[in-house]
Order: C-alpha cells, then structure tokens, then sequence
C-alpha cells in the first residue's frame, strides 16, 4: 500500500533545492531510499511530501524507494532489523550497505540532510 505523505507536495520550489537535487539525481541509480513512516504520524505529514517532490524532482526511479508503513505502535517489517524507533526514518543504502541516515528530527528537510551526508560519505563536492 503506498504511503499518501510521500505524495509530492506541489507547492515545494525545486529552484531552490537546485544544489540537493543535482547531489540525488547523481546517485539515482544506486542508492535506495528505505522509508519508514505511518500517514497517521504528524512528522511524517509534515516532512514526506517535501522529500517525495524532491525524489520526484531528481528523477529517483520508483524501484529505488522502498516504503515501509507502520502502524500506530510503530511496528511493521523491517523494524527490528533497521532498528527504528522514531519515524521518519529514512536509510539509505548504496549496494546493500547503509550510507546515510535521516531520523525524524535532524533539524533540516530530509533530502538536503541525505544530500549533506551522501556529499560526506562518498567524497564529492558540493555542486
């Protein structure tokens, strides 16, 4: 079932994400975004929609996001192996391994902070 708060947000502005987008759309085909959220949760609502126009904007091919719903406990698949306790919980991965990681409250939008760290952990500069 497809989470309704990774729906774009048709008011976000790409131009001024120009620096993120170009940093995602780089790594399009080899990372995968591992998303676990609940439509019920108020951060999820708030945060997701502006990540999901951001993965739209950069041309993320849809089987490189993973969707994990949770119920209202916080529970559904890959939980416990992920170890996720607060959502959203973003992974993302490059060839099976975990490169970056957005948990709920890193205090900036969650593509910007994925596009920070995917410049940090795979040696690029900034665009």
């Amino acid at each position: 079932m497809p989470l309704e708060t990774l729906e774009p947000n048709p008011a976000w502005v790409a131009d001024a994400y120009v620096e993120t987008i170009d940093v995602l759309e780089a790594h399009r085909n080899e990372i995968t975004y591992k998303i676990w959220c609940g439509d019920w949760c108020k951060d999820c609502r708030a945060a997701l929609p502006d990540f999901g126009a951001a993965l739209e904007e950069a041309s993320i091919p849809s089987e490189r996001i993973v969707e994990h719903p949770l119920d209202e406990d916080k529970q559904g698949e890959g939980v416990e192996e992920y170890d996720i306790d607060r959502i959203p919980t973003v992974v993302a991965e490059r060839n099976g391994e975990e490169i970056a990681r957005f948990v709920e409250d890193e205090g900036m939008p969650i593509a910007v902070y994925l596009a920070e760290q995917f410049r940090e952990q795979l040696g690029e500069s900034s665009a």
